[in-house]
C-alpha cells in the first residue's frame, strides 16, 4: 500500500483572486524521484501540461527542469497574476503506484472553504478537471455538501461554470465562481475529440489538436 501525501502546501497570497484546484501530483513528486523535465512545484509534471498551456498563452519561455530557477519562474507568474494553487486532496492510499484519480482510496480532503474564508479576495476556483469520480470538482461538491451548499449552474457549455455563496456570515458573504477546465492529462484527449466545438475547429484546420484546444479554453481564465 502506497501512502500518497501531497508534497506541497497551498500557494496562496493575500491578494490572490483565482485558485487552481486539482487532486494530487503523480507519486514521484511525493517520493522525490523526479524526471529530468519535471519542476519540483505545483503542477510540475512536464506531462501534465498545465504549465505548457500557460507558457504558450503568455509566451513565458519557462524552464522545464529540476532547478530552483524553474520554481521561481512559476511562483513569479502566479504572484503577478494573483493566482493561487490549493489542490483539494491532502493524502490518499493506493494499491498501485500511479497517478490515476480512480486509484485513490482512504482519501483525506483539504478544507477549501476555510481557505476561501481566510483569503477573502478569492472569487474564482479553476478546477483542473470535471465532475467525474475522484476529480477535483467531484470532491469539492462532496466537501461543500456537508456545509449545506451546492453548486448552481451558470453555463453547461465546456468548460462548465457554476457558482455558490460563501461564507455563511451574510455580512461577509460573497459569490464564488467555479470553472471546470478540461484536464491536462492525456486521458482527456478522447473526450475533447468528441466535443462539437473541437470537431468544428479541426474541420477548419486539420493541424488543430487537443493541445491547441486546451490553450484556447485556458486563455480566457489565465
Amino acid at each position: 500500500m502506497f501512502f500518497h501525501k501531497h508534497p506541497y502546501e497551498p500557494f496562496i497570497k493575500e491578494d490572490t483572486t483565482k485558485l487552481i484546484v486539482g487532486t494530487l501530483p503523480p507519486p514521484r513528486f511525493t517520493t522525490g524521484n523526479l524526471l529530468e523535465k519535471d519542476v519540483d512545484f505545483c503542477y510540475g509534471s512536464y506531462y501534465n501540461s498545465l504549465w505548457l498551456f500557460i507558457d504558450k498563452i503568455h509566451n513565458l519561455n519557462l524552464r522545464y527542469d529540476n532547478s530552483q530557477a524553474a520554481i521561481e519562474e512559476r511562483k513569479e507568474f502566479l504572484i503577478t497574476h494573483k493566482i493561487g494553487v490549493c489542490d483539494i486532496v491532502e493524502s490518499a492510499e493506493r494499491d498501485k503506484i500511479d497517478a490515476s484519480d480512480l486509484g485513490m482510496k482512504n482519501i483525506k480532503l483539504r478544507n477549501l472553504l476555510n481557505y476561501l474564508e481566510d483569503f477573502p479576495k478569492i472569487d474564482t476556483i479553476l478546477f483542473t478537471g470535471g465532475n467525474s469520480k475522484n476529480g477535483p470538482e467531484y470532491f469539492f461538491r462532496r466537501h461543500i455538501k456537508s456545509y449545506g451548499l451546492k453548486l448552481k449552474v451558470v453555463s453547461n457549455e465546456v468548460p462548465r461554470i457554476h457558482q455558490f455563496e460563501w461564507p455563511s456570515d451574510s455580512k461577509k458573504r460573497r459569490l464564488i465562481k467555479t470553472v471546470s477546465l478540461t484536464s491536462g492529462s492525456g486521458a482527456a484527449n478522447i473526450s475533447i475529440s468528441r466535443l462539437p466545438l473541437y470537431k468544428q475547429l479541426k474541420a477548419k484546420n486539420p493541424k488543430f489538436n487537443t493541445f491547441d484546444f486546451r490553450v484556447l479554453q485556458y486563455r480566457a481564465f489565465f
